[in-house]
């Protein structure tokens, strides 16, 4: 029996072998993709509470159709759609029920996060790198949803227009259009502080 070292396959061959219901593919897939995954419904999802539940079922969903994927070099292409159509059944569901706010939580106050030193940069460069991660973050949150799911896409996942175009079910000239105009609002939203 010949014992297949999966971290060293390419993508592909990992589909096809996921396909044929191997188990430990899947999971080299999933473990390859899920960082991808949260980090796209992070900058989708304006609630940071839906975001590991959102991508849990991205990848249940990966995990649960990946036989149905005809061509493997579309594999990008199908995940990102799978991401799109449930950020959009997220924001039907949330449009049908009043949004909850707690009455034990006050708006001042702070989240403690634990943070280890980064060692390779001064303290105050991590500071100015992480107040302007932050404010980039909160530029793209407060897009348009059409604007900033065809900005992510783009910039995050590195899709070309046509994937794009194919993701959100509109034209190339929309997306080009919708990437245009997303950038102009966040040079306009950032220009006073970079």
């Amino acid at each position: 029996m010949v014992l297949l070292n999966y971290k060293k396959m390419n993508l592909e061959e990992l589909i096809l072998l996921a396909q044929k219901d191997d188990i430990k593919a899947l999971e080299e897939i999933i473990k390859r993709e899920q960082k991808n995954v949260y980090a796209t419904f992070a900058y989708l999802s304006k609630k940071k509470e839906n975001v590991a539940d959102l991508t849990q079922e991205a990848l249940f969903r990966l995990a649960k159709n990946i036989t149905s994927l005809k061509n493997v070099s579309n594999f990008k292409s199908w995940l990102n759609q799978i991401i799109t159509n449930l950020f959009y059944d997220e924001l039907r569901k949330k449009q049908r029920r009043p949004e909850q706010i707690s009455m034990d939580e006050s708006e001042n106050e702070k989240c403690i996060k634990l943070q280890l030193p980064d060692k390779k940069c001064k303290p105050h460069e991590k500071c100015l790198s992480i107040e302007l991660e932050q404010m980039i973050k909160e530029a793209i949150i407060d897009l348009p949803e059409q604007f900033r799911i065809a900005i992510i896409l783009r910039e995050l996942q590195g899709l070309s227009y046509e994937e794009i175009a194919e993701a959100t079910n509109t034209s190339i000239g929309t997306v080009k259009s919708r990437i245009a105009r997303a950038r102009d609002k966040l040079q306009n939203c950032l220009k006073s502080y970079i």
